[in-house]
């Protein structure tokens, strides 16, 4: 017999063999796919990992601040988180959540500013105000948090409402952090008389009232609100609209009389000291026109 393989089986077995290559070839390919996409899979889950992480980060405004919370002087309610402004016994309250970077917070300040000095002054109301820090968390950066605390140290000097009116009147376009510089925060306080003190600069530079902004901003995100600026009378939402009617300075008028119906206006206005400055432990007169 012939040790020799007939041509015709030689060349099926080479085809055959030449097949199996190809199937081990194949087969090896989508071996290799499959661990790569797991691969891209991780990798694609840990940068949303670290996105998520990035932004918690962002949403505790910047730099952690330490230490208990250390309220600023005349803060009422609730962990004394409220700045208030007006007379304390005024039939209706207006409660606003404001963030000094927030540009529609400033559209809100200057459409507002007067009709919400006027109703303070006349009694009508009581202003309410709290401080977040959404846009830090949003954007970057401590501008939020550094403007918060040089008002809670304008409060200490109970001077908040001229100086929350210098703020908003200088707020920087929305990623510009320029509020994040303490010494622009020292040169704004120079237009408020009486303010830029060695007392009110040792304040802002320390940030020490970091800790009770930053406890206020966790007040707000616990609250259920939806952005700033949030306005409620007497609890009620009212910006942008209340029920079908949009806010303008006549409608909020129109629902502070409302509000107001039968009732006196508020008297507890608080007087000056006999030096002539505003005492801290008073709530501060209505924002300045």
């Amino acid at each position: 017999m012939s040790d020799k393989i007939p041509e015709g089986n030689r060349s099926a077995r080479e085809r055959l063999a030449q097949q199996r290559e190809r199937e081990k070839g194949r087969e090896k390919r989508r071996r290799t796919l499959i661990v790569a996409s797991a691969v891209v899979g991780v990798l694609a889950l840990a940068a949303v990992v670290g996105l998520i992480a990035a932004n918690a980060g962002k949403d505790d405004g910047g730099d952690t601040a330490s230490g208990p919370a250390v309220a600023p002087s005349g803060a009422i309610g609730e962990d004394a988180l409220t700045l208030p402004v007006g007379a304390a016994d005024a039939p209706s309250t207006l409660t606003i959540w404001e963030d000094f970077r927030c540009p529609v917070c400033a559209q809100f300040e200057t459409a507002f500013k007067d009709t919400i000095t006027e109703l303070a002054d006349d009694g009508q109301v009581k202003v309410e105000y709290h401080l977040a820090t959404i846009i830090d968390g949003n954007l970057g950066g401590t501008g939020s948090l550094r403007a918060a605390n040089a008002a809670a140290c304008a409060q200490d000097a109970g001077k908040f409402a001229p100086y929350h009116d210098v703020l908003f009147a200088n707020q920087p376009p929305e990623p510009d952090d320029a509020f994040g510089k303490n010494s622009r925060l020292i040169e704004l306080a120079g237009e408020v008389e009486g303010l830029d003190t060695p007392g009110f600069r040792s304040c802002v530079e320390d940030g020490e009232h970091d800790s009770w902004v930053k406890k206020s901003d966790t007040a707000f995100r616990e609250g259920g609100f939806q952005g700033t600026p949030t306005v409620l009378l007497n609890g009620e939402s009212v910006f942008p609209s209340k029920g079908d009617e949009q806010i303008s300075p006549e409608n909020l008028k129109k629902w502070v009389a409302a509000a107001n119906k039968g009732k006196k206006p508020g008297t507890a206005t608080p007087s000056a000291p006999a030096d002539g400055s505003s005492d801290p432990a008073d709530p501060p007169s209505a924002p300045a026109s």
